[in-house]
């Protein structure tokens, strides 16, 4: 009963942290931004929804096949698997405070400023980590950002199902 809550909210607008692994150092050349270090281990993308579809509508274009990129983020899909997302439906992004908050955990970097973050004041809404931020440490630093937001956990299969996909290879 609670996944299925937690799946209807994904139907409303809100903030949403895509966790990438990357499997090997590479360089991807991210459009006008250039070059982007991409090093092994975990990417968090952090975005948000307010148009049709809520947040499985931005969702869907990100776990969907791969097409021509329309966001930064869509660049980094050619060199690293979307494993999961962090979500938190509501009626104000909280993208440049998750951001502030992945930065804050421990051996979180910037691997390139700028990236993500073209349209407000923040240095990226990317950050890149040796672990996977999947933890109740993680759900409790994000959940600080607003209070009263459920912040839910999704892995890619889940993602896929609740998007009318079929699950990861």
């Amino acid at each position: 009963m609670r996944r299925r809550r937690a799946i209807a909210r994904l139907a409303k607008p809100g903030t949403y942290a895509l966790v990438f692994e990357c499997s090997e150092d590479a360089l991807v050349s991210v459009g006008a931004l250039g070059e982007v270090p991409v090093a092994k281990g975990y990417l968090v993308y952090i975005g948000s929804a307010f148009g049709p579809g809520g947040l499985l509508g931005r969702l869907r274009h990100h776990v969907g096949p791969l097409g021509r990129p329309r966001w930064h983020v869509d660049y980094l899909r050619r060199s690293a698997s979307l494993v999961g997302t962090w979500c938190a439906s509501g009626p104000r992004s909280l993208e440049h405070l998750w951001a502030a908050r992945f930065s804050e955990l421990r051996g979180f970097t910037i691997p390139r400023k700028g990236f993500g973050s073209s349209d407000c004041g923040c240095p990226t809404h990317l950050l890149h980590g040796r672990w996977r931020p999947t933890g109740r440490h993680t759900r409790a630093r994000l959940a600080t950002a607003h209070e009263g937001a459920r912040v839910d956990y999704f892995g890619i299969d889940e993602l896929k199902r609740a998007a009318g996909l079929p699950p990861a290879p």
